[in-house]
């Protein structure tokens, strides 16, 4: 009998003889447990069979590179697969196994067996069939392969496609003093004669419909309090991981894991074991995403195959990757690499070209799944802190509490050692002996905390390099704009509770709105619209008009600082409507709204400037609350869009709540002509002095179209009510 009704209860017996239990509680969430963790992977592979077997193989399809051979031969899935198979997480994927702890390895060919066994038993879902895919046997390496690629997602989309933006703009000639008055990491002189010869390779487009089974970090939020600032007394730790959330089912599911000593709950990942976020009854972590640049492009000078070092020429290493195309014939694709990562271009035709170089890619893996399962197994702060350096090729801020009441942060990742002239933004020429990298910074070296006097750590993206008296691993920060606003909440009271808590989560104040409109508000006329926002709280709340109007001042002042004497009018507002771009790195534009004296403003003054996008954005933004403009549908994973809405595969309309700097990250862009969104994928909120955590999701536990489960969730998520997990014996 397969899991599927509230209440219901099942038992499965292992290949060892052992007996799983499995409880499906109201919410739909399932509670497996076992004697041990081996027990409980078990069931737990199990259940995401049960639960996102459409998911789960999807993920595994586009991972390795296979979405044209097993899904459809459509050019965007064959590009897709070039991009899988250039990337080369495959790479060094052999000897991952031996590099996992015995209890990790343990646990992920458990987890492996779980899948495999109900996949035996019940066989693949509607969809598949109606695909003609029959799914592969999982495979340990199929799961390793899932925790290399978790955590890169956001930092390819984000970090690289930055630097390769900087590139472009200095080929079409923006300044060096304005430059570096906008990224005011880039030091040392930029070499613009060389970057023009440069031959850039297109960044892959993100219009990828199967691309939606793949999680993207982006943002998030995460804070704890230690006792001294609770009303309980003992610590207690938030999460709100933002990620794409116009999506069915929801990118993670929530589950109780229990043995006979201890327990986790909190958010799975299907296709890997254990707990990703959340606690156990010893500790309790939460994630950001770091923007630590773990991604460098170098300039190469090729010829004949082969590239230069001082005076001599060296030959590329050859991979040959076969692309099978469903019902057509196979392609051969060839990748040149060298130490520095895989070449952008043909270097058998002279010329100057970029390689990818990407910190983490000769990890196996296997950091990252010791790591998740690491922290599981420990007992308090120190230890999870120490689980969590092993993490090579994830690049997350983890703060962590426990029940002895101890607090403490970690950054993961590794970096590079680079020359001090390189700052990781501006690709210098490889064959000069002065700009090779000397190795890697490693999670040792990075920014850590444990038990700060004032009893508050936050991490919302922001520049978080002055926790390290050593290294600088983040190059471009996200803005401080949001925990900025959550430190001064935190700090508004003398004792915070659960309660207080869900209010920070749920907060619209903008910070961003409140620093911009002391330069717009000058500029108001004394009309009805003028009038709106001179009264505005510089909350987003989707009732309001104000935000609408600000937004569209706002946006104008970019066009019109950035866009005729910038980038160019076409290059802002494809940056701006098409890409993630601005979405990420709003603070980098703000900082030159907020200097009165910036060159950027060339032969005009600020307030002219400002003046004119007032005055054109008013007579062009409509007067129509926020919420208006904030309308979007969940989409299903395989069909969204495009069956009949009264099917329900896709869910909505919703306005999605917040902005792009309140608490309650809502940013609505289109990337690559999808719409797509950063918002909250999971609130979490625990106290450690009791046994259970408070949490909402965008979706619900199953993939299952036509499950009770299936959107469970959301209206909780939208109107901050939620879930009370008890986890006590």
């Amino acid at each position: 009998m397969k899991l599927k009704l509230p209440g219901q209860k099942k038992k499965i017996k292992t290949p060892w003889g052992s007996v799983v239990k499995l409880y499906r509680d109201k919410y739909g969430i399932v509670h497996v447990s076992g004697r041990d963790w081996k027990d409980v992977a078990f069931g737990q592979g199990w259940v995401h069979a049960n639960d996102r077997q459409l998911q789960l193989f999807l993920t595994r399809i586009l991972i390795w590179g296979r979405s044209a051979e097993l899904l459809a031969p459509e050019e965007e899935l064959i590009e897709f697969d070039k991009l899988m198979r250039k990337l080369n997480f495959k790479k060094n994927l052999s000897k991952a196994l031996e590099e996992l702890d015995s209890k990790a390895r343990e646990m992920v060919e458990s987890y492996t067996e779980g899948i495999n066994r109900y996949m035996e038993k019940y066989g693949r879902v509607w969809e598949f069939k109606l695909l003609g895919y029959r799914p592969e046997p999982w495979k340990p390496e199929d799961t390793i392969l899932l925790a290399k690629i978790f955590g890169f997602i956001g930092l390819a989309d984000n970090q690289g496609n930055m630097e390769k933006f900087i590139i472009q703009l200095i080929q079409k000639g923006v300044g060096e003093e304005y430059l570096k008055e906008l990224f005011p990491y880039i030091k040392g002189k930029i070499d613009y004669e060389l970057i023009k010869k440069v031959k850039l390779e297109p960044v892959i487009p993100e219009n990828i419909r199967w691309k939606l089974g793949l999680p993207k970090f982006t943002a998030s939020n995460n804070w704890v309090i230690s006792g001294k600032r609770s009303t309980s007394g003992t610590p207690v730790l938030c999460n709100d991981p933002h990620l794409e959330v116009n999506r069915l089912p929801a990118i993670w599911e929530e589950m109780v894991l229990r043995t006979e000593d201890n327990y986790a709950a909190g958010v799975t990942l299907p296709g890997a074991p254990g707990i990703i976020l959340g606690r156990t009854k010893y500790v309790a972590w939460g994630a950001t995403f770091t923007f630590v640049d773990m991604i460098d492009y170098h300039i190469e000078h090729c010829r004949d195959g082969k590239y230069r070092r001082g005076n001599r020429w060296i030959p590329f290493r050859v991979r040959e990757e076969v692309i099978r195309v469903k019902k057509r014939e196979e392609l051969v694709v060839k990748f040149y690499e060298n130490e520095n990562g895989v070449l952008e271009g043909d270097p058998e035709k002279e010329g100057y070209y970029l390689t990818y170089h990407f910190a983490g890619a000769d990890e196996s893996g296997a950091g990252e799944i010791n790591s998740i399962l690491g922290v599981m197994l420990s007992r308090n702060v120190k230890e999870a802190m120490e689980a969590f350096r092993k993490m090579r090729i994830s690049t997350f801020n983890f703060v962590i509490a426990d029940r002895e009441g101890n607090i403490g942060y970690q950054m993961t990742g590794k970096t590079f050692k680079r020359p001090p002239h390189i700052d990781g933004l501006v690709p210098a020429p490889a064959w000069l002996k002065k700009n090779q990298y000397e190795g890697y910074i490693t999670a040792e070296d990075f920014p850590s905390l444990y038990n700060p006097e004032d009893g508050i750590i936050v991490t919302a993206n922001q520049d978080l390099n002055y926790l390290s008296d050593s290294v600088q691993p983040i190059n471009l920060a996200m803005s401080p704009y949001r925990s900025d606003r959550i430190k001064t909440l935190l700090l508004s009271k003398e004792k915070l509770s659960v309660e207080d808590m869900k209010k920070i989560q749920y907060d619209l104040y903008s910070i961003q709105a409140e620093k911009i409109m002391e330069v717009i508000k000058p500029h108001l006329p004394d009309s009805v619209k003028g009038e709106i926002l001179k009264t505005w709280d510089y909350t987003y709340n989707p009732a309001s008009v104000a935000p609408t109007l600000f937004e569209g001042i706002y946006l104008e002042l970019l066009r019109k600082i950035f866009g005729a004497n910038g980038f160019g009018e076409e290059v802002v507002d494809y940056m701006l409507n098409e890409t993630a771009l601005f979405a990420d790195y709003h603070w980098y534009f703000d900082r030159i709204i907020l200097n009165e004296n910036s060159i950027w403003f060339r032969n005009k003054s600020r307030d002219e400037i400002v003046g004119e996008a007032v005055t054109d954005a008013l007579k062009k933004t409509p007067a129509i609350p926020y919420g208006e403009t904030r309308e979007i549908f969940f989409r299903h994973l395989l069909f969204g869009g495009r069956l009949p809405p009264f099917l329900g595969f896709d869910y909505g309309p919703v306005q999605l709540p917040g902005g792009r700097a309140t608490v309650t990250q809502g940013q609505i862009f289109k990337s690559g002509g999808r719409v797509t969104t950063f918002s909250p994928s999971w609130r979490f909120i625990t106290d450690m002095g009791k046994d259970e955590i408070y949490t909402n999701l965008p979706g619900g536990t199953t993939d299952r179209r036509f499950s009770l489960w299936y959107t469970n969730d959301i209206k909780n998520w939208l109107t901050g009510i939620y879930k009370v997990l008890k986890l006590g014996d």
